[in-house]
This record gives C-alpha cells, sequence and structure tokens, in this order.
C-alpha cells in the first residue's frame, strides 16, 4: 500500500508544469457552514517534493518495523500510515485553518509511537515532551489564525497574501507563528524535546521524527509566515540570524560530547535546520533554494543515520559509544554504508548535503556577510563530530567483553539503504531536478 502511494505522488511530478507559480491539482470541498472556510488543497513547486519525500519514507518506516516490532504489529502499521497522511494533508492545505487542524493531528500518531514502541524506561516521559512542547507553541497560532478570520473574514491563503496588515499586527502575528514554528524545527532554546524524542521513540519513528516532522516548522515559516507577514519578516531578521548561528554552534559542540549513538545523531538536525532558516531569512533566491534542497537532503541523510544506529541497536541492545569499536572487521557491508552517509551528513562535494548548504552560504553571504562567516565553521564542527563518531564506532579494537555477536547487514536493510543512497547522490550530482520546480 505504501508503495502504490509512492507511485501515485510520482504522478504528481510528472503532470507538474513547471512554467507557472499558480498551485496545480487544486480540489475545494465545503466542510463548515461558513462561505469562507473550506477544505482547500493545491500544490506548487515547494510543497511538491515535500509530498513525494513523506512518501518515498514510509515505504521505508514499514520494512523496518517488519521484525523489529514485536508486539501490536497491526496497530503499528495503522500509526505509521496515519502518520504519512497527516504530513501529505499539512504540505496540501491552501486554507490556514485546514493546515493548523493537520498541523496539529500528526502529534497524535507520533505521540503513540513513542510512548507505546519505545525502547526505554523514559519513553513515556520523552512521548509527554514531545507533544507538550508542540503544542503549547501551536496554541498561539491558533489565536493568530482566528485573529485573522475575524479580521479579514477568510482563512484562505491567496486571498491572504494580498491582504495587507499593519506593521504592529504583523509583528505580533508573525510572532504568533514563530511560537509554533520554531519549536517544530527546532531552534534554541526550544529544541530539547527533540534528542529525547529521538531517543526513545523506535528506528522508524526516529525517521519519520527526522526526515519529515522537523520540516514542518521551516515549511510554515516559507509558506505562511515569510509571504504573509513581509515587514515584520525583515523587522525579525536578525534575531532569526542570531538564534540560528547560536543553535549551529551550540548543538555541535554539545553532540561532540554525547556518548549515546542516537543522541550524536538527534542533535545534529539542530544544526542543519538552523542552516535551513538562515538560507531561508536570507530573503534572496539562491537562500531558499538551498534551504528546500537542505531540507530534502536531510530527510534522506538524517533518516539514513538513525537506520544505522537502528541496526546496530537491533543487533547488540545499546547505544553507549564506548562499547562499540572495530566493526570494519565483522561488518563491512554497514561500515561502508555508514562511511557514505557519515560524509554526506558532513556535507561532502558529490553529496545532496553540499549543495544546499553551498546555496545557503552564498545567500546569507549576499544579505550579511558576517551570518556567513559565523555560520561556516558549524560546517566544520559537523565533520568534527561526524568522523569522531565513525572512528570510534568503526575503528580501533574490539571490545568482546560487551560484543561478542557479529553479523552484517542482510539483503533486507541493504535494500533499504539503496534507494537513500541513490537519492543523495542524484541530488549531489544532478540537484536541477529538484530546483526547476
Amino acid at each position: 500500500t505504501s508503495l502504490i502511494t509512492f507511485l501515485y505522488s510520482l504522478f504528481f511530478r510528472i503532470r507538474f508544469e513547471n512554467d507557472t507559480a499558480k498551485f496545480q491539482f487544486v480540489e475545494t470541498i465545503r466542510w463548515l457552514p461558513y462561505p469562507n472556510i473550506n477544505f482547500y488543497i493545491g500544490i506548487d513547486g515547494i510543497s511538491l517534493f515535500f509530498v513525494i519525500s513523506t512518501t518515498f519514507l514510509t515505504p521505508i518506516c514499514i520494512l523496518v518495523g517488519f521484525h523489529s516490532v514485536e508486539s501490536y504489529k497491526k496497530e503499528y502499521m495503522i500509526a505509521f500510515f496515519i502518520c504519512e497522511s497527516f504530513p501529505i494533508a499539512v504540505f496540501c492545505p491552501l486554507d490556514l485553518l485546514i493546515f493548523y487542524v493537520f498541523f496539529e493531528s500528526v502529534l497524535i500518531p507520533m505521540f503513540i509511537i513513542i510512548g507505546v514502541w519505545g525502547s526505554r524506561q523514559r519513553k513515556i516521559k520523552a512521548a509527554y515532551q514531545f507533544f507538550l512542547y508542540t503544542l503549547m507553541g501551536s496554541l498561539f497560532m491558533l489565536l493568530a489564525i482566528l485573529f485573522i478570520f475575524f479580521q479579514t473574514g477568510t482563512t484562505d491563503l491567496q486571498i491572504l497574501l494580498t491582504t495587507e496588515f499593519s506593521e504592529r499586527r504583523q509583528i505580533l502575528l508573525w510572532i504568533a507563528f514563530f511560537a509554533s514554528f520554531s519549536v517544530k524545527v527546532p531552534m534554541v532554546p526550544v529544541h530539547i524535546w527533540l534528542p529525547e524524542a529521538h531517543v526513545e521513540a523506535p528506528t522508524a519513528g526516529s525517521v519519520i521524527l527526522a526526515g519529515i516532522l522537523s520540516k514542518l516548522g521551516t515549511y510554515g515559516f516559507l509558506r505562511f509566515s515569510i509571504p504573509m507577514f513581509p515587514e515584520a519578516t525583515l523587522y525579525s531578521t536578525p534575531s532569526i540570524y542570531a538564534l540560528s548561528v547560536i543553535a549551529i554552534i551550540y548543538t555541535s559542540l554539545t553532540t561532540i560530547r554525547q556518548i549515546d549513538l542516537k543522541k550524536i545523531i538527534a542533535y545534529s538536525p539542530v544544526a542543519h535546520m538552523n542552516f535551513v532558516t538562515i538560507g531561508m531569512f536570507s530573503l534572496n533566491i539562491q537562500g531558499i533554494e538551498g534551504s528546500i534542497l537542505l531540507m530534502l537532503s536531510h530527510g534522506l541523510v538524517s533518516s539514513a543515520l538513525f537506520l544505522c544506529v537502528g541496526a546496530l541497536y537491533d543487533r547488540h541492545k545499546t547505544r553507549i559509544v564506548k562499547y562499540y569499536g572495530g566493526l570494519v572487521s565483522t561488518m563491512p557491508i554497514f561500515s561502508t554504508i555508514f562511511l557514505f552517509f557519515t560524509l554526506a551528513n558532513m556535507s561532502l562535494p558529490g553529496t545532496s548535503s553540499f549543495i544546499g548548504e553551498f546555496l545557503i552560504l552564498v545567500g546569507a553571504f549576499q544579505r550579511n556577510s558576517l551570518v556567513a562567516a559565523l555560520a561556516a565553521p558549524g560546517m566544520i564542527l559537523g565533520a568534527a563530530y561526524s568522523l569522531w563518531l565513525y572512528n570510534r564506532v568503526v575503528f580501533g579494537n574490539f571490545k568482546p567483553n560487551f560484543i561478542f555477536k557479529f553479523s552484517d547487514l542482510n539483503r533486507r536493510e541493504v535494500l533499504i539503504f539503496l534507494p537513500l543512497i541513490v537519492g543523495v547522490i542524484w541530488m549531489g550530482v544532478y540537484p536541477e531536478v529538484f530546483l526547476e520546480c
């Protein structure tokens, strides 16, 4: 079923017209007894690849859970199909209220996935932390949407894009939307829920969190905050730059100090997604295209790294770095794949992340050279913790006192990694396919 959904989503790319900026495949359904609130959906060049990315990662999550999940298998599959449908519904709406409904609905299946199929004793705490952090921020956005509706009489995005608000109202509405989107990115200091949720979530849950859900906040900035409140965006750009640079450097330094494999991979997305916010708020074509490309790339690379950690955890039931060493001799296929995605995570030229980060830095330099200079060391720190992790896990001496049974990746696991490898190389070598829409 998930493969059929993915193949059907490719139909949108095939039929998509690149020469128009209008929304395509538009559908309108009346669902409330109000003339200006409709179930109004459509896609453009921004949302197209996020929809495809969502349907692409879901079959991988299903394959991962085939053998690792032992209880409530049917409910597990249902939760992931719901977790696929809600993000697609987030990327398509052209109505603010519909967007908010699905934006919040994503929390429900993810809360259940972490709380029921999580891996440790603290999974309930992590599930509640994830739920409450993201819910509390979004309440401000709901108030802002209601204010917009009572002021303008509609929540239709295309009408609101041509509606002018006073500068004071723009700033207040922008802050309300920012409170919701910044938690989802996440930005410092509201990032604490993400590492906890990743550590406690099952492997497939981490793939969904990193590959899809962490994009909802940055997508919200790009779709709603920037075009609807342009004056407030210009006013707030220096604050966004400051928070993003702090997040990139702080989380990169924090990553180096972690001892849990999943926490190391979990802190990495915080730095990458704050690169994305710098690109978006540079407000030029290079920065915005780079941010979209880095979001898509991060969805593949970060998901693959979580799958690598999951493969180790399934075999050895531990994620503590000090227990591993010398895997290059006993797991050569795993070591090769892990090396590829480690290099992609540190933005090696020829991989997808390099194109995205390069365009972001070019865009940021055109807008503010100091921000670009402060953000660039984040790439160096990313290389530092990536190589440190790979060296500790793959090279060095065996530790037979802790790990004494070894088995390399099986065919199912190699099959899971192959499409991710192809996607990373394709985006790195020929990114025009993803930028021309």
